[in-house]
C-alpha cells in the first residue's frame, strides 16, 4: 500500500488519489468553526446549540490553525482542502476574515451552512465572489413534513430548495447531504426524483452513526443498508450528479466487485473514476478540528488525539498512533481485517468506534464475508 497519496479536491470530498494510504497529509481538514447553529437537528452530531459555546478559537488561534495548515504541504503533497463546517459556520462572525485567509494561503475552502435566513442571496453571492469551491445543503425528506420533521424547524424544505436554486443561479456547486436511517431509508427514492428536477454537483446518502443526537435515531440493519447502497449503485448510473456515501464505504466494494465481475483487473479497477474516494475513511485522508481545537479522526469518531491550541495539526495527524493505525487495514481486526477490499473500502471507523468502543473492529453495518485473505 502507497505511503503516499495524491489529492486534487473539487469540492467536497471529491477526490482522485493515487495508492490509498494518506500518511503525509489529509485530502480534508473538516473545521467545526462553531456549534453556534439556529436548527436543532434530530441527528446532530456536534449537539449544536444556539450560542457558541466556551472556549471556541479566537480569530488569531483560527488564522494560526491556517499556517499550521499549510505545513501539510511538501513534495509532491498538494494541500489539504478545508471544509468549514458547524454549527453552522454563518455564525462565526469573523467567517469572511478566516475564508480570505485561507484563499491567501492557498487553501481551497468549501462551507457547509445551515440553512436558516443567514443563508440569503447575498450571503451566496459572496461565497461564489469569495471563490468558496463547493457548499453543502442538507436535505432529509421528499416533503417539507418529513424534512422539517428532522431539522426542527417549521419552513427548512422550502428554504433548502430555495437555496439549491439560488446556489446554481451564483454559480456555487452543491453537494446535498441526506441522512439514511430506519425511517428514513424508504422516501430515498423520492428524494432522489426531487433532486433530479435541481441543480447539484453531488448527492451524498449520509448513514447515521449514533453519537450526539444521533443515538436517538436508529441505523438500518446490515441488510437493508446493502439493498440501499445496491439501489443507489443502480441509480447512480444514470443520475445527472455524482452519488456517494458518507460512512458507508463498503458502497466502495459494491462498486469494485462489479467492475471486478465485468472482467476488470484490479488496475483496471484502480484506474476507474469510482476509485478517486478509495481508502477515505475516518483518519485516513479525513481529520477534524472542533470548535473548541479538539483534534479527532472526523467528526463521527470523537477520540481526541490533541488540541491545535497546544499541538501542531501537522503531527498530530502524521505522528498519534491511533491516526497511525486508522491508516493500516492490515491493523484492523475481524472481517473488516480480512477482507481482500480493505484497501478501498476499510469500513466505517467511526461505527466500529460507537459498536464497540474499538475503532480498529469491524464495520457492523457491512454484511460482507470476506473470500479471502487481503
Amino acid at each position: 500500500m502507497s505511503s503516499t497519496a495524491t489529492r486534487a479536491p473539487h469540492g467536497i470530498g471529491s477526490v482522485r488519489p493515487v495508492g490509498w494510504a494518506y500518511d503525509a497529509a489529509p485530502m480534508i481538514v473538516y473545521w467545526e468553526l462553531t456549534n453556534a447553529c439556529g436548527l436543532a437537528c434530530r441527528h446532530c452530531r456536534a449537539t449544536a446549540m444556539p450560542d457558541p459555546a466556551p472556549g471556541e478559537l479566537t480569530t488569531e488561534q483560527a488564522i494560526a490553525l491556517l499556517d499550521d495548515i499549510t505545513g501539510f504541504a511538501g513534495p509532491g503533497e498538494p494541500l489539504p482542502h478545508v471544509v468549514m463546517t458547524g454549527g453552522d459556520p454563518l455564525r462565526r462572525p469573523d467567517l469572511v476574515q478566516l475564508v480570505e485567509a485561507a484563499t491567501a494561503r492557498g487553501i481551497g475552502v468549501s462551507l457547509a451552512p445551515a440553512v436558516t435566513p443567514l443563508l440569503t442571496r447575498e450571503r451566496m453571492e459572496w461565497m461564489s465572489s469569495a471563490g468558496i469551491q463547493a457548499i453543502s445543503l442538507s436535505l432529509d425528506g421528499s416533503t417539507a413534513e418529513l424534512h422539517d420533521g428532522v431539522r426542527m424547524v417549521p419552513g427548512t424544505f422550502e428554504a433548502t430548495l430555495a437555496a439549491l436554486d439560488v446556489a446554481a443561479e451564483v454559480g456555487l456547486s452543491v453537494q446535498v447531504n441526506t441522512l439514511v436511517t430506519e425511517s428514513t431509508a424508504s422516501d430515498l427514492p423520492a428524494v432522489y426524483e426531487l433532486l433530479r428536477r435541481h441543480q447539484l454537483m453531488q448527492w451524498s446518502l449520509f448513514f447515521l452513526i449514533s453519537i450526539g443526537r444521533g443515538a436517538e435515531l436508529k441505523e438500518l440493519s446490515p441488510g437493508e443498508a446493502e439493498k440501499v447502497l445496491l439501489w443507489a449503485q443502480h441509480v447512480g448510473r444514470d443520475a445527472p450528479f455524482r452519488v456517494k456515501t458518507t460512512e458507508a464505504m463498503h458502497y466502495r466494494r459494491l462498486g469494485a466487485a462489479a467492475l471486478l465481475r465485468s472482467g476488470k483487473s484490479r488496475e483496471e479497477v484502480e484506474a476507474h473514476p469510482m476509485a478517486r474516494a478509495f481508502g477515505i475513511r475516518d483518519g485516513n485522508g479525513i481529520v477534524f478540528v472542533s470548535n473548541t481545537g479538539e483534534v479527532t479522526p472526523s467528526g463521527f469518531l470523537p477520540t481526541v488525539v490533541g488540541n491545535v491550541k497546544e499541538s501542531s495539526l501537522v503531527t498530530l495527524y502524521r505522528d498519534d498512533d491511533l491516526m497511525r493505525s486508522l491508516r493500516d487495514p492490515d491493523t484492523f481486526l475481524g472481517r473488516c481485517g480480512r477482507c481482500e477490499y480493505h484497501d478501498w473500502c476499510g469500513g466505517s471507523r467511526a461505527r466500529a468506534y460507537a459498536w464497540t468502543g474499538n475503532p480498529l473492529e469491524s464495520d457492523p453495518l457491512c454484511p460482507y464475508q470476506p473470500r479471502s485473505e487481503p
